[in-house]
This record gives C-alpha cells, structure tokens and sequence, in this order.
C-alpha cells in the first residue's frame, strides 16, 4: 500500500530530527549501520531493549543518575570530563557506544570497547578523603554495568514490553554481560535474581553528596540541542519515578506526584510516535 506524501514527509522529517540529535551531524557522523554480523541476533532481547528510543533515554537518564551515587564513578567524571559544559555530548558518546556494541558490525563494536578500555586506563586519582579511585576497578565498573542494565531494562518494561517474559528478561541480561566482562566488570549478573542481588550487594559502595546531587540537577534540567523544550523535562520525571526511594532520597529529588500523570501520558505517546517512525526506516 503506497505511502501518504504528507505522512511520509513528516516521518522522515522525525527521523531526522531525532538523529540529530543523537549524532554530531556537523562533525559528520553518521547513525550507526545495523549489521548482520553483530555481537547479538536480530530480534534478540537486547536489540529489541536497545532499539527502542524512548525507553533508553528514560533508562539512560535513571542509569547515570544511580552511577553518581558511587563515589569513584563520581570522582572520574568530576576529574576527568567536561560534563558541565557538555552533558549532552557526554551522553551522546554513551548512546553511540551502547548502538555500536549492539547493532554494529562485530569487529566495530569490539574496537569501540578496546577505545573505552584505553580510555579507563588512564582514568585514576584520589576522592577528597584521600582513597584513591581507578575506572578500571571491577567493582566500580560491576556498579555502572547493573545500573544500566537495570535502568535500560526498566525502561523498556514501563513503555514498551511490561509482559516481556522472565526468560527474555534474563536473556538480556546474559547478552549484556558480554560487553560489561569485556569492558572490565566483575561481578556481573547473567539473570535478574542476580542483577537484583547485586544491586542490593553494592548499595552499602554508594554515598551522598552535594556533587552527586548537582551532577543529578545537570542531567535532568539540560536539554540537548535540538530537542523540543518540554521533552528533557518528561523523559526526567519518567526516569526519577522509576528509580529506587533510597536513590531519589540520597539525590534529593522527589518522586513525581499526581502533576507527572500527563507528562507520563506524553512520553508514552512519544514513544509510539517515535516507533511509528523508525519502523517504517
């Protein structure tokens, strides 16, 4: 059945857009080619997880938000990026790593996870209590890994899938181990019975403090070129909802009240619209 123009043009107009902003388009990169070669099948529980937009930037933003709780995950970004005047770039490079290490070519996607090995190497110094902090620590590595997995998974369940199986939800699980034991990460759960218990085993590592809690404002109040004003506002009411009380308690954030329920609406309705999208791509 033949496209409507109108529909059709608009489609790739979204397309577009969205692309934008999840490529440096003036620097002239370009979105990452889905490959049959990938580390992962077609249509398997972590490329389905990852494809879908919405519920990663929920699970992207509840993710980064859980990892400035642990004080040398913390301390790394605080010494080591220019995450103040470049979140959104910051973010950008962790969405095209999670696309390449799942969609891309095998090959590409192993050199993607060498460049972030090398990159850690080098990361290091000491939190202001004088202990000292490595990005090549298994544990601290354990923690970023469980935060997103869980994080991406969550999203996922609340706005796309919330009858995905158990199985499938351990299958992703055990595929994302892959790329978290080849970053470095130790231990790392291959189902959810163990990704809930290490979530609980690494929660006496995390702390609060007033630069978690302003790495927590920077995340949900910067809104990425390109992107309509009201979205950064709902994707972070979605992502603060979903994370766990003590986490919003340590952040100083609150859990959205009656208020969310239309911004909740409108996120849902984004990610239809965004999935209506990228299906016909």
């Amino acid at each position: 059945m033949p496209q409507d123009p109108l529909s059709e043009k608009l489609r790739l107009k979204l397309v577009e857009r969205v692309r934008g902003v999840f490529n440096d388009v003036e620097g002239g990169e370009q979105p990452v080619p889905v490959s049959d070669e990938a580390l992962f099948e077609k249509d398997s529980p972590i490329r389905l997880v990852h494809a879908d937009i919405v519920g990663m930037m929920v699970g992207g933003i509840r993710g980064l938000l859980l990892q400035m709780l642990h004080p040398h995950a913390l301390q790394g970004v605080l010494d080591h990026s220019n995450f103040r005047a470049d979140m959104h770039g910051r973010l950008r490079r962790t969405a095209r790593f999670i696309a390449l290490t799942t969609f891309g070519h095998r090959d590409d996607a192993m050199a993607a996870i060498e460049r972030v090995n090398r990159i850690h190497a080098k990361v290091g110094g000491t939190l202001p209590d004088g202990t000292p902090y490595e990005a090549t620590n298994p544990r601290t590595l354990a923690w970023v890994h469980v935060a997103e997995a869980t994080s991406f998974l969550a999203g996922y369940l609340r706005h796309v899938r919330p009858d995905m199986p158990g199985s499938e939800q351990d299958e992703y699980y055990r595929q994302f181990a892959v790329i978290a034991r080849a970053l470095g990460a130790d231990p790392v759960p291959l189902d959810r019975r163990e990704a809930e218990a290490l979530f609980r085993g690494l929660r006496g590592d995390l702390q609060t403090s007033p630069a978690a809690r302003e790495v927590a404002q920077l995340v949900l109040t910067q809104k990425p070129e390109g992107s309509p004003p009201a979205v950064q506002a709902m994707l972070g009411a979605e992502a603060v909802a979903l994370l766990p009380p003590f986490a919003r308690s340590m952040l100083g954030l609150e859990r959205p009240g009656l208020a969310s329920i239309p911004a909740r609406a409108a996120t849902w309705g984004m990610g239809r619209t965004l999935r209506w999208a990228f299906r016909q791509n």
